[in-house]
């Protein structure tokens, strides 16, 4: 195995007290492992929607300005009072980027559980994983199945244990069915594989035709296009087959939320047994996991007084469950990287590359099914 260079380059974003935004390639010291910690040599780590909020700040990337500092692409972008109010913590305090990622150890502590992972390909969610080099404790290394390489190992921790998390608390929460918005996404479509595994009904959402051709011919049983004049009664008519009562959005601003809360009121008005000015005594649930759209969620509460809107993270509903629990989950991850939670990708960029600006325009804007892969040790 080749040595470890002493220095790696780190992507990291920084909030000014001028309301400038900076991201930019810092050099820093390639750590060395307690007993129980490896370094990694991260070969791929994937841009996730949760990533874009750290790394851009809310800042006005059509204003960004795109310049270098010591041969390293530097980006700057102006930060509107809105976002700013948000982000007093971060001033004066660069922060590295990137949720989760894979590579190969190159460096193990003396502890057995580092020494055994010496040279193999792991997966981490450990944060600052937008860098060459990574230092994480070896019990949170996922090791890759033989021959499975790390680009497909890179996003095995937000988009999969989101899925099943999702799955989970549809069961702890006694609901039968799902909703998912955006379902298009390298997400969405691996909730349509474990749904169909698992022979439960999925109700899909999306924003163009065309993604929902795509997902029929995945084999989706259940797609309502909300660009569609019929999106309300198509969904009215899917959600009273399937009685799905739990929707998971991934849009968070506009009208879709209520929208859906509205249909779910219809599809179980439509089996009541009689008229209450309350509404249908269904219990109706819709988590915000993502923002897609940061307008202001709008309600229009026309679907009685057994609902609730709120927010979903997956590391805080990790939280709330057993760390057997956990274990099984990342399990079922690992037997299914290149099958059930398999992701694909838009483009490989090398770390210069993110920061270039025809990567940033596509990236950057959310789109559905639009997915980069940082690639770190790839030249600029």
């Amino acid at each position: 195995m080749a040595p470890t260079p002493a220095v790696g380059l780190q992507l990291k974003s920084a909030v000014g007290a001028d309301q400038t935004l900076r991201v930019f390639l810092e050099a820093v010291r390639v750590p060395e492992p307690g007993p129980d910690e490896v370094v990694l040599r991260i070969e791929a780590t994937p841009i996730n929607p949760s990533d874009l909020g750290l790394l851009f700040a809310g800042a006005d990337l059509a204003a960004a300005e795109f310049s270098e500092s010591g041969g390293q692409p530097v980006v700057t972008a102006p930060i509107p009072d809105a976002a700013m109010r948000a982000l007093a913590g971060r001033v004066g305090a660069p922060l590295p980027v990137g949720n989760e990622g894979a590579g190969t150890v190159v460096a193990a502590g003396s502890g057995p559980a580092a020494q055994a992972l010496l040279g193999k390909t792991v997966a981490v969610a450990g944060g600052a994983m937008y860098a060459q080099y990574r230092k994480v404790p070896a019990a949170a290394c996922l090791v890759l199945p033989d021959g499975v390489p790390a680009a497909d190992g890179a996003s095995s921790f937000v988009n999969p244990m989101t899925v099943l998390g999702m799955i989970e608390t549809m069961r702890l929460e006694d609901h039968i069915a799902l909703v998912h918005t955006a379902a298009a996404s390298n997400l969405g479509q691996m909730l349509i594989r474990v749904c169909q595994e698992e022979q439960i009904q999925l109700v899909n959402i999306v924003r163009r035709p065309e993604q929902a051709e795509l997902l029929r011919a995945a084999g989706a049983s259940f797609v309502c296009d909300s660009s569609s004049p019929a999106f309300l009664p198509d969904l009215i008519a899917a959600l009273t087959e399937t009685g799905a009562t739990l929707a998971f959005d991934a849009i968070g601003g506009g009208k879709l939320a209520s929208q859906i809360l509205t249909a779910m009121e219809a599809a179980a008005g439509a089996s009541a047994a009689g008229y209450s000015r309350y509404g249908s005594t269904v219990r109706k649930q819709v988590y915000i996991y993502g923002s897609l759209d940061r307008s202001p969620t709008e309600l229009s509460r026309n679907y009685g007084m057994a609902w609730g809107i709120g927010g979903w993270l997956l590391t805080n509903f990790l939280q709330t469950i057993s760390s057997d629990d956990v274990e099984r989950l990342r399990a079922r991850v690992a037997a299914g990287l290149t099958t059930l939670f398999a992701s694909s990708y838009t483009a490989q960029v090398s770390l210069a590359g993110a920061l270039k600006p025809e990567a940033i325009s596509a990236y950057a804007r959310h789109s559905t099914g639009s997915k980069y892969l940082i690639v770190p040790t790839l030249d600029a």
